[in-house]
């Protein structure tokens, strides 16, 4: 069971009360001297003890306040000199000033640690960028050591199918072949679009018309399946700086996920543009499987891919480029109730980086 601490507050106004008592005692002693003169030493005595009580008392007062207030003084000072190691020692006693000091070191504490979790996520931001370099030079040699080849296969197996009778069981392989081909050029396309990115020209200009135009698109998609896609629209939104181009690829990109994720089942795809957190957001919801909660953190990342037919860089390309567009995206999911992505873009954006309407 802990003491009871003493309010520091009384030690204060000790001294006041004891210079009181000795002025009073001191009084009472002058009265009695001024009908005995013989007793002006005692009186003297007397005096002398009062002052030196009082003094002993401001100067323990001055132990007790003062110098913690000069230690956490220079320890204030160190932090700001950049040492988050530092901690005072008064802690331990057992009244306001022991709180104080508490208080400072348990917020030391949280800073060490925020300091440390900092430093955490620059070494991961600092490895994802040299993943992102080698990827680059990754990808430039696929362009040159593949796609010619590939061209080349790609017209031999045109040739072919030309010259194969039309009642031939070859033609079905032949339009696997072409179908495969097509895979791998969309894999090098994103990998090229992922290692070599383009600074967005943004301009100042209506969001609703972007994302009006990939649900357009998209609606292209599904004419012959049970999956429906809906737009709410913001006329009132103020115009947004932003690449119409490249965030008219990262809509589409969400929104032909949205549509694979309810390919069997079918489904709503929901598109709703508004405002939140001084962003224009524009929400893409649909109803299909979900995403298990242990892939969440994964689905971002370059080649990872929950589809079997997926180059796994979409997602990947669309962080980027919002992330460009300085914002970001959310994204949130339920197993067999569907998933909900949110892009996040400022209204305006760094001055340095913005093109003239």
């Amino acid at each position: 069971m802990g003491s009871v601490g003493v309010n520091w507050q009384l030690k204060a106004i000790l001294p006041v009360g004891l210079v009181l008592l000795a002025g009073l005692f001191v009084f009472t002693l002058a009265t009695v001297s001024l009908r005995d003169p013989e007793r002006h030493a005692v009186l003297i005595v007397a005096g002398t003890g009062a002052v030196a009580i009082c003094a002993v008392v401001i100067i323990a007062l001055a132990y007790v306040i003062q110098r913690p207030m000069v230690e956490l003084q220079e320890k204030i000072g160190l932090v700001s000199a950049g040492n988050l190691d530092v901690a005072v020692s008064f802690s331990n006693r057992n009244d306001e000033i022991g709180d104080l000091g508490r208080n400072f070191n348990h917020m030391m504490q949280q800073l060490r640690e925020s300091r440390e979790e900092i430093e955490r996520l620059h070494r991961t931001q600092m490895s994802r960028a040299e993943h992102l370099a080698t990827l680059g030079e990754l990808a430039a040699g696929l362009a040159h050591e593949i796609r010619n080849p590939l061209a080349g296969i790609a017209g031999v197996i045109e040739i072919i199918g030309r010259d194969l009778p039309s009642t031939s069981p070859a033609r079905a392989v032949v339009k696997d072949v072409r179908l495969e081909i097509a895979q791998i050029n969309r894999i090098l396309t994103d990998l090229l679009e992922t290692a070599r990115p383009h600074p967005p020209q943004v301009c100042l200009t209506n969001l609703n018309t972007t994302v009006e135009h990939a649900v357009m698109l998209a609606r292209q998609q599904v004419l012959s399946k049970p999956i429906k896609i809906e737009l709410q629209m913001a006329p009132d939104l103020p115009e947004v700086e932003h690449d119409s181009d490249q965030i008219h690829q990262v809509l589409l990109n969400l929104l032909l996920n949205a549509v694979q994720a309810m390919e069997v089942t079918g489904g709503t795809v929901r598109v709703e543009i508004g405002s939140r957190d001084d962003c224009a957001s524009v929400m893409v919801s649909d109803t299909g499987r979900g995403i298990p909660p242990q892939l969440l953190s994964s689905i971002f990342r370059p080649f990872f891919t929950t589809k079997g037919n997926g180059t796994g860089l979409g997602l990947s390309l669309a962080r980027r480029i919002v992330e460009e567009h300085h914002g970001r995206i959310e994204v949130s999911s339920v197993v067999g109730k569907g998933s909900k992505f949110e892009v996040l873009l400022p209204f305006q954006m760094p001055a340095a980086q913005a093109v003239a309407s």
